[in-house]
């Protein structure tokens, strides 16, 4: 393998129910101000602490919006996918597009098992630093006696 990143797409139906804050997220994108390159689609920018989005908690910060009560969002302008989602009512189905990192080839990759916890480098030098001070430090005590 040769270690580059790939990733899962995969789409989900999401129901929201419009809380005091609005839907709870901000957007991204559009045929103005593409996010994407070669993408004029819509993303979310911003999920917002305890807002609908967060308390649902399956809408992620970079997933695609593809739908909003079934109407396609390709090729809208930015401020176009704003006021349909203000104008989308009290409950909100959006048609969401996760993209979902899948590391392929040996970096980072374990096996059932095996742990998964800080170097062991990373524990036995300073313990051995430790042991190195107080060795010398209990050999200049003992030189005094």
């Amino acid at each position: 393998m040769n270690g580059r990143v790939d990733y899962l797409v995969t789409e989900e139906e999401i129901n929201l129910t419009r809380g005091p804050s609005g839907l709870g997220f901000n957007i991204v994108g559009g045929t103005d101000q593409q996010y994407v390159s070669n993408d004029s689609g819509i993303y979310v920018s911003r999920i917002k602490e305890n807002g609908a989005a967060a308390l649902d908690g399956r809408l992620q910060e970079g997933d695609k919006i593809l739908s909003v009560n079934g109407q396609d969002l390709k090729n809208l302008l930015h401020q176009d996918a704003v006021d349909l989602f203000r104008n989308a009512g009290y409950a909100v189905s959006l048609r969401v597009q996760h993209r979902l990192q899948v590391q392929n080839g040996p970096i980072g990759h374990r096996s059932e098992g095996e742990p998964s916890g800080i170097p062991i480098a990373l524990v036995l030098v300073p313990v051995f630093a430790l042991t190195m001070v107080a060795a010398w430090a209990f050999m200049r005590y003992r030189q005094r006696l």
